[in-house]
């Protein structure tokens, strides 16, 4: 006798004991307290066994204030959480009347689990963000022009001509003497919009 549900149907119903991943709706800029509260009710109910991560998916952002460089986590997804979980009528309850937890994602009320796809873009972009340097964020584009704040060609105007998003660095080219000169290896910050 052979089981016909199981033979490589993707879009099979979860089975009771097995872990998928759900998106959350939640309250927005309320992510990390959600996802605390979330966790200290799972823990209180004693139901650790039915979940697995809880994750807020973001990355690291170099950004420049007030001459100071800061690395800051920006969120990828506001408004909602990713869950790793067995869903049953027990662990849906908990997670619905967590406060500032909206709902699944999913049609008509009935969560759906992410797919494989999505899961491992999720998942590599988490791994990768520990390995690869802050993306720096940039205000400005090619074609832009910019005013040079520091170094020896300050107070000139330019056109920026490239932009290295990995590093923030950007070439400009200025006027010198009836001619267009690059202004090679500038840093983000040296540059204001005109």
């Amino acid at each position: 006798m052979t089981d016909e549900t199981t033979s490589g149907d993707v879009s099979a119903e979860p089975s009771e004991g097995e872990m998928f991943w759900y998106v959350l709706k939640i309250q927005s800029n309320r992510e990390n307290s959600i996802k605390k509260s979330l966790e200290r009710r799972i823990k209180r109910e004693g139901l650790e066994r039915f979940f697995g991560e809880i994750i807020i998916p973001t990355e690291k952002v170099s950004e420049v204030k007030n001459g100071k460089k800061k690395v800051i986590e920006h969120k990828l997804f506001p408004g909602y959480l990713m869950v790793h979980m067995i869903l049953n009528d027990e662990t849906w309850f908990l997670v619905r009347e967590t406060s500032g937890v909206g709902d699944f994602t999913g049609a008509a009320g009935k969560p759906i689990p992410m797919q494989e796809h999505e899961i491992s873009r999720m998942l590599g972009r988490e791994e990768q963000k520990e390995e690869e340097q802050p993306r720096v964020a940039l205000t400005f584009a090619v074609n832009d022009t910019v005013k040079i704040k520091e170094g020896p060609f300050e107070g000139f105007e330019g056109t920026i001509d490239s932009v290295d998003e990995t590093s923030g660095r950007l070439t400009v080219l200025v006027e010198i003497f009836g001619r267009t000169t690059p202004v090679e290896d500038l840093e983000h910050w040296q540059v204001e919009a005109v």
